[in-house]
């Protein structure tokens, strides 16, 4: 017995749902959606694997460089030997304070040293406020990612919800094989927005924290670095 007509047409829909298919076959708008939303998702994962593996790697560097740090080296001995490999902010912060250190003139008016020690402790904020800023770069992206993304999604899917019912005024069918495709475009522009959406907050979340726990221990090391120059400079008062 040979299909009938109805069967033939419904047959061809469902074998015309593929996800490709569907992205093929979709409405100028929906299409526009998805690349829209595709771009979104590999922007999101660039920038996540790239903060992820650039924090790893100056949190294993800051540790390495406090364990020298408080092995005891001089601190002019530990900036010789860091003066090649000066690669992450913490060291950045005690290249220039030391730098300002060697330069301001010495004195055993406590005044002037207390000046001198502020000057460092601004010196090395700088730095750490410099270097911060080009670690948060790309992070606020990622906020607007999986703030906007759902509600592109949405407009594609409300699109594809109207070229479905467009499709059963014009055909004055309604039957499953008419309204799918249109319906199957709709959901898939909400997925899209989904997948970007989703690891964008979750990973903003996590990456946010980490670069302020980093911070944290930024401005921990500055506050403890001044603590050591001003106590070498009242024992060379005191001598």
């Amino acid at each position: 017995m040979e299909p009938t007509i109805d069967a033939v047409a419904l047959g061809d829909g469902a074998a015309g749902l593929g996800v490709w298919a569907l992205v093929m076959q979709a409405d100028l708008v929906v299409k526009a959606v998805m690349l829209v939303l595709l771009g979104a998702s590999v922007w999101c994962w660039a920038v996540i694997l790239d903060k992820g593996v650039r924090l790893t790697r100056l949190k294993r560097r800051a540790t390495s460089f406090e364990r020298d740090f408080w092995s005891g080296t001089p601190l002019d001995e530990l900036y010789r030997r860091l003066a090649k490999r000066i690669d992450h902010p913490m060291a950045m912060m005690f290249a220039a304070a030391i730098e300002e250190w060697r330069e301001a003139p010495r004195s055993t008016e406590p005044a002037v040293n207390q000046s001198l020690v502020s000057r460092v402790g601004r010196v090395m904020e700088l730095t750490m406020d410099r270097e911060l800023s080009v670690l948060e770069r790309h992070l606020p992206s990622l906020a607007t990612i999986g703030s906007t993304a759902p509600f592109i999604g949405l407009f594609g899917t409300v699109w594809g919800i109207m070229n479905s019912f467009q499709s059963i005024a014009v055909t004055k069918n309604t039957t499953l094989a008419v309204v799918a495709p249109g319906i199957a475009e709709a959901l898939l522009a909400t997925a899209l927005g989904l997948l970007a959406a989703i690891p964008a907050v979750v990973a903003y979340n996590r990456l946010a924290g980490e670069v302020d726990r980093y911070a944290d221990r930024l401005s921990s090391f500055g506050e403890e670095f001044t603590v050591v120059l001003s106590r070498e400079l009242d024992a060379a008062r005191v001598a």
